[in-house]
């Protein structure tokens, strides 16, 4: 049985990698911080407790694996110590990379973001379109970008390494959650108001998840692939409208421009983050991102790797009732909505 060592397997994307592995028959090794765990067990399910910022403890972990998936990361457009995005993302990346080449791992896949991508306005992106640092809005993106010139740059010098560009998943099991959840959450909770003319490519994660597997399978080594779904271009407000369909929840129909949303996030950085110490409803990152739709065509990695294509309203179903189940936002007004979770159940819940 093959042994895959797992970084960020009790993330969002990572819990569903997990759940894909397992079930073609994988041995999955989560290397996970302490406290950090799968609230669920398996036969060929276990766990190295460590941090991605310790070399060595990366190093221990790969001992005895056949195959590494470098998931981790902080999905995140706020932080209180953007130092902490940079230790993980970049140097965390670097130490995982390095220790799978060392050991002669022969199949590596690195999760980078579409957020690396050169966006366009002329055509939707692909894979060929790597943005430069000058694109690179935020910590965040800066991270993610720089992890993944790494990765290029080691994949140029012979590394066996396959890169994966989810676009933004959705689906259950969003626990934390990321700034995606954040967004439907906000919209189920009647939070959104307003929005911004905006789009991005929005894709079932279970999908995403496949890819992972596809990408360790199959995947030409300095290869980039796009984990998006080819309907799944939408703006802000169409994704909204979408979400308005399923539960019956109004959608908003106030658009502002950009300008007034980047005033906004100033004041809510300023007012939540500097003097309440917490963190701001409006990001100032996402605010600045907003200003350029990250639209793309998948087409080639859909056939190069077989990706599976969910229908998208099928994720958001799943999604809104998740959060519903464990207590993250009420029931809508409408209760039938499809879809149920295609992992494990959670235990617990937040209120």
């Amino acid at each position: 049985m093959t042994r895959v060592l797992l970084t960020g397997a009790t993330g969002f994307i990572g819990s569903h990698v997990t759940w894909s592995l397992l079930s073609r028959g994988y041995e999955v090794r989560a290397f996970a911080r302490q406290g950090s765990v799968l609230p669920w067990r398996h036969d060929s399910l276990t766990y190295h407790v460590g941090d991605i910022r310790d070399r060595h403890a990366v190093a221990a972990a790969i001992d005895g694996c056949d195959a590494v998936i470098h998931a981790a990361a902080l999905y995140t457009l706020w932080s209180r110590d953007p130092k902490a995005i940079y230790d993980t993302n970049v140097t965390g990346t670097r130490n995982v990379l390095r220790a799978a080449v060392d050991a002669g791992i022969p199949r590596i896949v690195h999760t980078s973001s579409v957020s690396t991508t050169a966006f366009r306005n002329d055509r939707l992106a692909t894979e060929t379109d790597i943005g430069g640092p000058e694109q690179m809005i935020g910590h965040y993106k800066r991270t993610k970008f720089e992890a993944e010139r790494i990765a290029r740059r080691m994949a140029a010098a012979g590394a066996p390494i396959v890169i994966v560009n989810p676009t933004t998943p959705v689906g259950a099991a969003d626990a934390k959650p990321t700034p995606t959840g954040k967004l439907v959450l906000d919209f189920m909770r009647g939070r959104l108001p307003a929005v911004v003319d905006t789009g991005l490519n929005f894709v079932d994660v279970t999908d995403v998840a496949e890819g992972h597997v596809l990408a360790l399978e199959q995947g030409t080594p300095g290869n980039r692939y796009l984990l998006g779904n080819v309907d799944g271009n939408l703006t802000l407000i169409g994704l909204l409208q979408r979400l308005s369909a399923l539960t019956g929840l109004p959608a908003p129909r106030l658009q502002v421009p950009h300008a007034v949303a980047r005033l906004a996030a100033d004041i809510d950085a300023f007012v939540e983050g500097i003097l309440l110490k917490r963190e701001p409803r409006i990001s100032v990152e996402g605010a600045k991102m907003a200003h350029q739709k990250m639209w793309v065509d998948p087409t080639v990695s859909v056939k190069a790797l077989g990706l599976p294509q969910h229908p998208l309203d099928e994720a958001l179903a799943r999604a809104i009732r998740w959060f519903v189940e464990h207590g993250y936002a009420p029931d809508p007004p409408v209760p039938s909505y499809p879809g149920t979770p295609t992992v494990p159940p959670q235990e617990g819940s937040r209120r």
